[in-house]
This record gives structure tokens, C-alpha cells and sequence, in this order.
């Protein structure tokens, strides 16, 4: 039986001889036109495929009759594989017309040329037919691109009209000559024209008198070819006549060949964003409620007066800067509706004061400033306080009644070559804070001399919060004298401040700041706690035989809603006897507010706190009231006394004074103690009139925690100066 062999891929059947003839025809083929047309395989690959085509070649000449058409398709298969190489076919037909008969037989001869004839016919169609198909394809190609083309010039077109006749902002086409050509409904609608009668204008009808060069410059370059755009902000006028304000760009348009050809203006009308900004711009210079110029404006005028100043000028420069006196009593009383139209009422006075060149401004709150830029001296600024002074002097008709204003002013007058706008203001600030403190109603004119003892006030107020903090304050302690025997009944505890730079400071340098500021709260609370832990070290020592302490309070913190629960935390703390603990006021201090004080002192007195007065008779307090206060002890000013210190008291009158006081405080049922002893003589008399305690020089100064236990233990101690021994009136008051 014949062996056969069947190739899968087309189908094709021949014998095993054959199979031989198709693997080396197949691998010669390939070896012949490898390389001669692109195909897209590898040697392997094509080896495989023609070896495909030579089976069905062969098997196409076994058949009988011979099928010339499998030579047709042959030709068809090797063009759609990309056999298309110029020699590739020629190449192919040599070698099948030659290597067949080889291979099969010279039987076949006359066949294969018909098969191989076939298969150039097969590859003839097939490549024409290929060609026509892509020339149509590039024929459909180009009529598609040719839609496209057309259609995107079209929505191009159509996108540019959309642009040029809905666009938001004014569009203008025109030509080198400078002419308006075109124009969009915006750009009418922003100037008011009509398109017609725009295109009757021309670039240069439609300048601003007030344009600057530089715009022309830009466009007569832009009309050079020299720049294709330029931007800048200019002002038109509208048809109606009125300004407007835009955002111009004018772009140049080149023809094919590069040349200028036309010129399209875009314009954006911000005139309301100018009239916004320049809203913003005067709330940010001016005050709300006066509408004078605002703290910022004025210190941008200061800081360009000395920024522009050249060296060597002689220019000078002014300040009247005023603060209103006892405004803060016209708010809380009269409410801040009446406080507004005051301030109101006083701008308006000052701004008709000023002068040309002379700026008035609110610095905020009460404080004005009225600011001369070229001052001509002193008597200048003098003249104009006077003039301030003076109007402000004139009743205000607010609220249904008449108010009277006054003002505090400190003059400032100064060359500008040499100085800066910060030393100018801190001089203006510490001469008005003179003005206030000479009286109130006056002007202060700058005295150099007065500002080194200002500057170390100013820095004593802002340093003592951190003072406190870092414990530089210590107490000391003066003794309170029983005039029958001289022992000691209590101390006073007094305040020092051990400035790192200054030194020791007594309380005549920080209290008053201190009670401005209100850091005399938080210093009269670490007063009580250190004063309180003192008394109770002596009480741990000497029991019933230590003395109390007396702690100072101020006005400011009497009115403390914290004062009675900061006392009995201290005492809790502590574990001081309350009854060792006195609490010592001003006269003035009870008298300011009868309610707030009167609850503290009850709830101070349930504690079982003694309560004393100091300065008793300075306040003008009246009898009646001093009845309804929880007080034990009033402390008689040291000035009843004074003129009791001499060996020989001529006049009388103070010492019926004295008596008189010692009676009222022992009708009372309370302990009087005279301040300020200093003589043997004065210690006496006030013995004779009744005073039971006593407090001066004559017996002690004020002594560290350790002397005060010093004496306690011994009463002949050296820091103890008291008299050891009673004098002759002492004698005979005792006797007696």
C-alpha cells in the first residue's frame, strides 16, 4: 500500500515521495525569495507557508484533469501574504518551472507550466485588484479628510462667530490704517454706540485725553509689526459722555507671508471693580463713624514724610495728639449711641480747626491726631491746640441736653532730618499722658527732659506683669505699736520691688501703675499669700503673742468679685487664724460704690477678718455711712499729726482735730491708730488723746520677715528703734 501524507492546514494529500519533493521545494522557495518583498515572518514561518502552497501545488498536478485553478490561488495567497517584491514573483516562477520537473519527473513538465502560468494570472489579478482597492481607499480617504476639512472650517467659523458676537467682552477687529471695522453687540452695548456707527470711528476718536504716551507708543509699534500684543488698563468715554475704565489687549494678526494684516482689540469694562477698590481702599484709610482719615492713612503719611525727606532739608514736622477727658463717664451713663455722636460732633470741630497741610485723623477710641506736614515752628502747633481747645470748649447739644467736651493735647514739634515716625509717636504719647496727669484740659508741649522718667514708667507698667511672675517683689514689714506699752500688736506688710536694673523700688514708683494697668490684682493676691504665710511661721512660734498682719488693698481690688473667695482660699492654705489677718482701705475706696464694697467687707467680717480704714479723714466720707461699714480699726493720715511732732505746740486746733477723730472712732467702737509717728513729743500727745495704736519711725521702719521674729523673741533687739522706756508723758498718761 502507497504511504500518504496529509498537510492540515489546506488539506492537501500526496504520497510520501511527493511529501520529500514538497519539503525541499518549500525550503528552496523560501531560500529564493526570502528577503526580496516584506513579509511579516520569521525564517521558520515561511518555510511553513509556502511549504503549504507547494502541497497544494503538487497535489493540484497529480490530479487528472490538472487543477489549474489551486495555481490561481497559489498567486492570490502569495500577494495577500505581501509576496509583492519586484523580483519576488519572477524569482518564484523560475524556480517552480525548473525544480518541479526535477523533483517529479519530466512527465509533469508540460503541466507545470500550465499550474505555473496559472499562478502568475492568480498573482496578476490579485495585485491589480489590490492596487484599484487602495486607490479607492485613498480616493474615499481624501473625499473624507476633504469633509473634515470643510466641516472643521465650518464649526470653526461658526466657534469664531459664537466668540465674536456672544462673548462677555467687547471685540473689535480693524485695519492698519487704524480703522474700526467690525465690532461685537458687547463692545456696542459697553460704549453705547451702534455697530454702524463705530465702524465710522476710528482707533484715535476713541483716545482719552488723559492717556499716556506710553499706550500710543505701545500701539504705534503694535502697527510696526515691532510687538504682536500689548496690555494695558485705559479710560474711554461712552457715547452718553460718561468715563469708563478697561482692560484693553490689542493682538496683531499677520497674513500667509508674515506681514500685519489687521489688529483685534479685546476690551473688559472694570470700571465697577475700580469703584469697589477704591470703596476698599477708603474703609481701609478712613474711620466708619467719623470718616476722618483712619490710623493707617496717618501713618502712612508719617512714614512717607520721613521716607522722602532728603538729608540736610530743614523741613519740619508737627503733632497735636488729643484724648478726650472723662469720655469713658459718657458712654457708661449716657449709653454709646450718645459716646458715637460725641466723637462724631468732635471730628467735625477739629476737621474746621485744620488748616491746609495739616491732617486730622482718629487713632481710635477717643484719641485724635491732627498732624502738620511743614510745620513752622511751635508757636504753629500752640496756636492750633488753642484753636482745638477752644472749640472744643463750646457745648454740644446731644441727647436732649447740653455736654460739655474737653481734650488733653501734647504738642510734638521736630525737625524730620534725624528722627523717624516711631520716636515721633512715642514722644506724642508721653506728652499727652503729661497733659492728663498736669490737670486734664491743657495742652503739654514736648519736654525732652521729661521723657527719660516717662520712658521708665512705661516700661516699670509692662515690665511688672512678668515681675510678678518671676518673684522680684518682696515684702517687709512695719510695725503697729500699742501706744499704752509699746509692744508690738501687729505689722503692716509693705511691698518693694527689687528691679533687676533699678534697684530696690518702694511703692511710690509702681502701685499707681499698678492699679491703671490692673496688675494690682494679681500683686495684692501674692501680697496677701506671702504676708499670710509670714504671720503664720510667727504664729507657729509664738502663738497668742504674734502680731497680726495688716494687708493693703486697693480700690481696684475691693471691686474684684474674686477678693472674698481669694482671702479664704489663702487662708485655708495657710492655716492662718482669720483673726490674725486685717484687712486695711482707703476712704475712698468705700466711699466710690456703697454696694460692691459693703458685701465684700460682710462676707470679709463672717470670716472673722478684722477691717481697718487707712487714711481715715482724707475722704470726706460721710458719718452717717461709716456707721453701716464692718470696720475695727480706722488709721488717722499721717498729716492730723504732723504738726504734733514739735517739743511746743502753740496752736491747739489739731490736736482738738485728732480728739475729736479718736472720739468718733471710739463712739464707734472701733481701734484708732495714728500714721507717720516720728517724735517722742508727737507719740505723747496722741497717747493723751486717746489713740491706742501707733505706726512711724519714731518706732520702726519697715523690717525683713526675719527682724520682725528677731524682735518678737527679743525686744531690745538692734532693728527694733522703738523707745525702750515710757517717756515722762507716757509716764503720767499711765498713772493716770
Amino acid at each position: 500500500m502507497t504511504e500518504i501524507r496529509t498537510f492540515s492546514a489546506t488539506g492537501a494529500v500526496v504520497t510520501a515521495a511527493d511529501a520529500n519533493a514538497v519539503d525541499v521545494l518549500a525550503r528552496e522557495w523560501a531560500a529564493e525569495v526570502e528577503g526580496t518583498s516584506y513579509v511579516p515572518m520569521g525564517s521558520d514561518e515561511l518555510v511553513e507557508y509556502l511549504t503549504e502552497i507547494t502541497a497544494d501545488l503538487v497535489a493540484a498536478l497529480r490530479a487528472r484533469p490538472i487543477r489549474t485553478e489551486v495555481g490561481h490561488d497559489a498567486g492570490r495567497r502569495l500577494v495577500h501574504a505581501h509576496f509583492t517584491g519586484p523580483s519576488t514573483v519572477e524569482r518564484t516562477l523560475m524556480l517552480l518551472a525548473a525544480r518541479i520537473p526535477d523533483l517529479l519527473g519530466e512527465a509533469v513538465r508540460a503541466d507545470v507550466l500550465a499550474l505555473v502560468g496559472a499562478l502568475a494570472a492568480g498573482y496578476a489579478t490579485t495585485l491589480r485588484d489590490r492596487t484599484l482597492d487602495e486607490q479607492e481607499a485613498i480616493r474615499r480617504a481624501v473625499i473624507v479628510a476633504r469633509h473634515q476639512t470643510e466641516q472643521a472650517l465650518h464649526a470653526s467659523e461658526a466657534r469664531f462667530r459664537a466668540m465674536f458676537y456672544e462673548a462677555a467682552i467687547g471685540i473689535g477687529l480693524g485695519d492698519m490704517q487704524g480703522r474700526i471695522v467690525e465690532v461685537n453687540p458687547a463692545l456696542t452695548q459697553m460704549f453705547g454706540y451702534t455697530a454702524q456707527e463705530m465702524r465710522r470711528l476710528t482707533v484715535g476718536e476713541m483716545a482719552h485725553p488723559e492717556d499716556l504716551p506710553s499706550v500710543w507708543v505701545l500701539y504705534e509699534r503694535l502697527l510696526a509689526g515691532e510687538v504682536d500684543n500689548f496690555r494695558v488698563e485705559k479710560r474711554f468715554y461712552r457715547k452718553d459722555g460718561e468715563e469708563i475704565i478697561c482692560n484693553l489687549t490689542c493682538s496683531l494678526v499677520r497674513d500667509e507671508r508674515g506681514r500685519p494684516s489687521y489688529q483685534v482689540a479685546m476690551l473688559e469694562d472694570v470700571t465697577e471693580r475700580h469703584e469697589l477698590q477704591s470703596h476698599l481702599e477708603y474703609q481701609a484709610y478712613h474711620d466708619t463713624l467719623t470718616t476722618l482719615p483712619n490710623r493707617a492713612l496717618f501713618s502712612d503719611r508719617v512714614d512717607r514724610i520721613f521716607a522722602t525727606t532728603p538729608p540736610g532739608s530743614t523741613r519740619r514736622v508737627g503733632l497735636c495728639f488729643l484724648d478726650l477727658d472723662g469720655f469713658k463717664a459718657v458712654n457708661d451713663s449716657l449709653g454709646h449711641e450718645v459716646g458715637d455722636s460725641m466723637l462724631q460732633a468732635v471730628a467735625d470741630r477739629l476737621a474746621e480747626q485744620a488748616a491746609d497741610g495739616e491732617l486730622v485723623a482718629r487713632m481710635g477710641g477717643d484719641e485724635f491726631v491732627v498732624l502738620v506736614e511743614n510745620s513752622r515752628g511751635v508757636e504753629q502747633l500752640i496756636a492750633l491746640a488753642e484753636r482745638i481747645l477752644a472749640a472744643l470748649a463750646v457745648p454740644l447739644e446731644l441727647a436732649g441736653q447740653e455736654l460739655t467736651v474737653s481734650a488733653s493735647i501734647g504738642i510734638v514739634e521736630r525737625p524730620v532730618v534725624g528722627g523717624d515716625p516711631s520716636e515721633l509717636m512715642r514722644a506724642a504719647d508721653i506728652t499727652l499722658y503729661s497733659a492728663k496727669a498736669d490737670g486734664r484740659g491743657r495742652w503739654a508741649l514736648h519736654d525732652p527732659h521729661r521723657d527719660e522718667a516717662e520712658i521708665t514708667r512705661f516700661a516699670l507698667s509692662a515690665a511688672m506683669p512678668a515681675a510678678i511672675e518671676r518673684e522680684e517683689f518682696f515684702v517687709l514689714y512695719q510695725p503697729l505699736v500699742s501706744m499704752a506699752d509699746h509692744g508690738m500688736r501687729g505689722v503692716e506688710a509693705l511691698v518693694r520691688w527689687h528691679h533687676p536694673r533699678l534697684g530696690v523700688l518702694g511703692p511710690g514708683r509702681f502701685i499707681g501703675l499698678a492699679e491703671e494697668t490692673g496688675a494690682i490684682v494679681p500683686l495684692g493676691h501674692w501680697v496677701l499669700a506671702r504676708a499670710c504665710r509670714d504671720a503664720r511661721r510667727w504664729y507657729d512660734e509664738f502663738g497668742e503673742d504674734a502680731p497680726f498682719v495688716s494687708v493693703n488693698v486697693a480700690p481696684r481690688q475691693l471691686h474684684e468679685p474674686s477678693l472674698l473667695a481669694d482671702v479664704e482660699q489663702v487662708l485655708a492654705e495657710t492655716g492662718l487664724p482669720a483673726r490674725l489677718l486685717q484687712i486695711e482701705l482707703t476712704e475712698r475706696a468705700l466711699t466710690t460704690d456703697e454696694g460692691a464694697p459693703l458685701k465684700t467687707l460682710d462676707g470679709l467680717r463672717a470670716l472673722g477678718v478684722r477691717i481697718a480704714i487707712d487714711d481715715f479723714g482724707t475722704g470726706y466720707s460721710s458719718l452717717s455711712y461709716l456707721r453701716t461699714l464692718p470696720v475695727d480699726v480706722i488709721k488717722l493720715d499721717g498729716s492730723f499729726g504732723e504738726r504734733l511732732r514739735a517739743e511746743e505746740v502753740s496752736d491747739t486746733v489739731d490736736e482738738r482735730i485728732v480728739a475729736t477723730l479718736v472720739d468718733l472712732g471710739h463712739a464707734l467702737g472701733m481701734t484708732v491708730c495714728a500714721e507717720g509717728v516720728e517724735t517722742s513729743a508727737q507719740a505723747g500727745r496722741l497717747r493723751r488723746l486717746g489713740c491706742d495704736e501707733g505706726q512711724g519711725w519714731l518706732f520702726a521702719a519697715a523690717l525683713p520677715r526675719e527682724d520682725i521674729g528677731d524682735v518678737l523673741r527679743d525686744p531690745d533687739a538692734p532693728s527694733w528703734p522703738g523707745p525702750a522706756e515710757p517717756d515722762a508723758d507716757r509716764a503720767s498718761s499711765s498713772s493716770s
